[in-house]
C-alpha cells in the first residue's frame, strides 16, 4: 500500500487547540497572541517569566554536505523531537520558517515529511502569521527612503554607485535580478540600476533573527549600512530616518510562532534567513523562549555542519549566551554514495540506478565527508550523534555501514524511520540524543572576536572546511582594510560559499584536501553585526524550474489546498 502524501497525513492528523500546547510547555495564555485555533505568537515577555526554571538540554541539528534533494534535516528534527516525547521527555522544537520561494519553486512545501511534519501545513508553507510579508514591507520601505532621499536633494551626498540596498520579493524570480529604477519623467525619480532579492536573503531578516528584545531590534536597523556618501563615509538608516518606521512594522514580526507536529509536539517556527549567504539559523529569541519550555531543546541550523551549525556556534550561540550540549549530524545513505565520487543526482530527475544497488561499498568510499563533519562539530567541543535518515531504497549491510564509521569515530549513532512511523521510529535516536547530552561539553569558538577579520577567515576556511589556507583577492584585502577603519574588526565573519561542498567547489566531494580558498568579495551586513565573504557565485535571487511546482498547486472543489507536497 503506497504511503499517504505529506499533505494527506497533515489533513488527516489531530491537531490540539494551540492553547493546550502551549500549557503542556509551560506558556501561559497571557503570553500567546492566537492566529486562528491552531497557531499563535508568543511574546518575549514570556522569557522572563520562565527564567527560573531548569534550563534545557540544548542541541542542534545539522548534517553532513547534503546533495542538491536535501537530506531531510529539518524532518530529523521533527522526528527527534517526536521521539523525545515517545520516550517520555518533555520536548521543544525551533526551526525556520519557509520560504515562499522555495514552496512554489522546486522543493514544494517543507518544515517536514510524512508523519514528522510541521502543521498545519498550508499556513506554516505560505502566510503564517505575516513575518516574511513584514520583512518585505520593511525592506522595502528602506528601500524607497533611499530613493525618495535621490529624488529631493540628496542631502547625505550618497554616491548612486555605491549604493548595496536593493529591494526584495518571497518569489523565485530571475527576471527581477538586474532592474533600473526610476524610469520616467523627472518626477519618477532618479534612475540608476538595482534589482531584486529574495526575501529570505534580507538583512532585515537576520537582524529579525539575531535580536535579543525589541530595543535590540531597533538599534540593528538602525545600523543598516545602504552604501557611502562621496567622502567614502557609511550612510545607515539611521540617517535616513527609517529605522524607527522599519521597526514599527518589524514590532509584531519579533514574536515567534507557536505551532505543533503531527504527533503535537509543541514547535517555535521564527525567520528564515538563508543559509548560503547569511547564518541559516532560526531565531535566538525562539530559543530563548524554548530553553525554559522542555527538557531538551532542538534548534536546527542550515545545510551541512560547515555552513549553519558553523554559524550556529560561531554567531548566534555569541548573541543568545546559550551554549550546546550536543550536535545532532543528519547523514543519508544516498548522500554518502554521492560523496565517493561515483555517482551524481539532480533535482526533478530519477537517482541514478547503480545508487540504488545494494553496495556498502559505495558508502565507505564517501566515508571521509561524514568523518569530517565529525570532525567539525568535535572541533567546538560538542558532543556529536550521527542520524541515519533511513529510505525505503537503502539496504541493512549500507546501514551497518554508516554505523561503523560513526562508532570508529567516537560519535553516538542511530538509524531513525521517522518519516515512515513518526516519533516511534525516532526513539532510538532519541536515546541516542539524551546520551550525548549527559556527556560533558567544553563548548569553544573557532576565533576570537578580537582577532584580525583576516585571520577568522582563515580559521574558519582552515580549521572548519579543511582548506590550506586563504586566498584574497586585491578587492577584498582593501575591503577588510576599510572594515576595520571602519570599527567591523571585531565582528564575527560569514563565509557565503557553496553548500555542496566542504569547499568553495560544488564538484569537489567527500573531505577535499590540497586546496586554498578563494576570497573575491567581502561584504559588511553592519546591522546584523558582521562580514561575510563572497567565496564563489552567489544567488540571491532563484529561479523557477522548467516545471515549478507552483504549475501543480491549486485549489479543489471543495476549496481545498491541493499539490502542496
Amino acid at each position: 500500500m503506497a504511503m499517504p502524501t505529506d499533505l494527506e497525513i497533515a489533513r488527516a492528523a489531530h491537531l490540539d487547540p494551540i492553547g493546550e500546547v502551549a500549557a503542556r510547555a509551560g506558556i501561559d495564555d497571557e503570553f500567546l497572541e492566537l492566529y486562528g485555533r491552531d497557531v499563535a505568537k508568543v511574546s518575549l515577555d514570556a522569557i522572563a517569566a520562565n527564567r527560573d526554571r531548569p534550563r534545557a538540554k540544548y542541541i542542534v541539528v545539522t548534517a553532513i554536505t547534503p546533495t542538491p534533494l536535501g537530506e531531510g534535516k529539518t524532518t530529523t528534527a521533527v522526528g527527534i523531537a517526536q521521539g523525545l516525547a515517545a520516550i517520555g521527555k518533555r520536548s521543544m522544537l525551533a526551526l525556520r520558517q519557509p520560504s515562499m520561494g522555495p514552496t512554489f519553486g522546486i522543493k514544494g512545501g517543507a518544515a517536514g515529511a510524512g508523519y514528522s511534519q510541521v502543521l498545519p501545513m498550508e499556513k506554516l508553507n505560505l502566510h503564517l502569521t505575516g513575518d516574511f510579508h513584514a520583512i518585505t514591507a520593511a525592506h522595502n520601505l528602506l528601500a524607497a527612503m533611499i530613493d525618495n532621499h535621490l529624488h529631493h536633494g540628496n542631502a547625505l551626498d550618497i554616491e548612486p554607485h555605491s549604493i548595496s540596498w536593493r529591494r526584495v520579493v518571497d518569489i523565485n524570480d530571475r527576471a527581477l535580478r538586474n532592474v533600473i529604477v526610476g524610469l520616467g519623467s523627472r518626477i519618477d525619480g532618479v534612475p540608476r540600476q538595482s534589482g531584486f532579492d529574495i526575501t529570505a536573503a534580507s538583512e532585515v531578516g537576520v537582524i529579525l533573527s539575531l535580536a535579543t528584545s525589541l530595543h535590540d531590534l531597533r538599534e540593528r536597523l538602525g545600523r543598516i549600512v545602504i552604501g557611502y556618501n562621496r567622502d567614502k563615509e557609511p550612510v545607515t538608516a539611521e540617517n535616513l530616518h527609517a529605522a524607527g518606521s522599519m521597526a514599527v512594522i518589524l514590532k509584531d514580526a519579533l514574536k515567534p510562532n507557536l505551532l505543533q507536529t503531527t504527533e503535537n509536539t509543541p514547535v517555535l517556527v521564527h525567520t528564515g534567513p538563508f543559509g548560503n549567504i547569511a547564518t541559516g539559523n532560526s531565531s535566538v529569541v525562539a530559543d530563548m523562549v524554548g530553553i525554559g519550555c522542555a527538557d531538551y531543546l532542538l534548534t536546527e541550523a542550515g545545510f551541512g555542519s560547515d555552513m549553519g551549525a558553523e554559524r550556529f556556534f560561531n554567531i548566534k550561540c555569541r548573541v543568545s549566551g546559550l551554549h550546546p550540549d550536543a550536535a545532532v549530524m543528519v547523514a543519508t545513505v544516498r548522500a554518502l554514495k554521492v560523496h565517493s565520487g561515483r555517482y551524481t543526482v539532480k533535482p526533478g530527475r530519477p537517482l541514478p540506478s547503480g545508487m540504488l544497488l545494494d553496495n556498502p561499498d559505495d558508502v565507505w568510499a564517501g566515508a571521509a565527508n561524514l568523518r569530517r563533519h565529525i570532525e567539525i562539530v568535535r572541533s567546538f567541543g560538542v558532543t556529536p550523534v550521527v542520524a541515519l535518515n533511513v529510505f525505503p531504497t537503502d539496504h541493512a549491510d549500507e546501514i551497518d555501514a554508516v554505523r561503523q564509521i560513526a562508532e570508529e569515530c567516537g560519535a553516538h549513532f542511530a538509524a531513525s524511520t521517522h518519516v515512515v512511523d513518526g516519533g516511534a521510529g525516532a526513539a532510538d535516536l532519541a536515546r541516542a540524543v539524551v546520551a550525548a547530552c549527559e556527556e560533558p561539553a567544553r563548548f569553544r569558538y573557532t576565533y576570537r572576536l578580537e582577532a584580525p577579520l583576516a585571520d577568522k577567515i582563515e580559521a574558519i576556511a582552515t580549521r572548519v572546511y579543511g582548506a590550506d589556507g586563504i586566498d584574497l583577492s586585491p578587492a577584498a584585502a582593501r575591503e577588510l582594510a576599510h572594515f576595520e577603519d571602519l570599527g567591523y574588526g571585531h565582528f564575527p565573519v560569514v563565509m557565503a560559499k557553496t553548500h555542496l561542498s566542504l569547499s568553495h567547489d560544488p564538484a569537489l566531494k567527500g573531505a577535499p584536501t590540497g586546496w586554498r580558498l578563494p576570497v573575491r568579495e567581502v561584504r559588511a551586513a553592519a546591522g546584523a553585526g558582521y562580514v561575510y565573504t563572497i567565496c564563489g557565485d552567489m544567488r540571491t535571487m532563484p529561479g523557477l524550474a522548467s516545471h515549478p511546482a507552483a504549475e501543480r498547486i491549486d485549489i479543489d472543489a471543495d476549496g481545498n489546498t491541493v499539490g502542496l507536497f
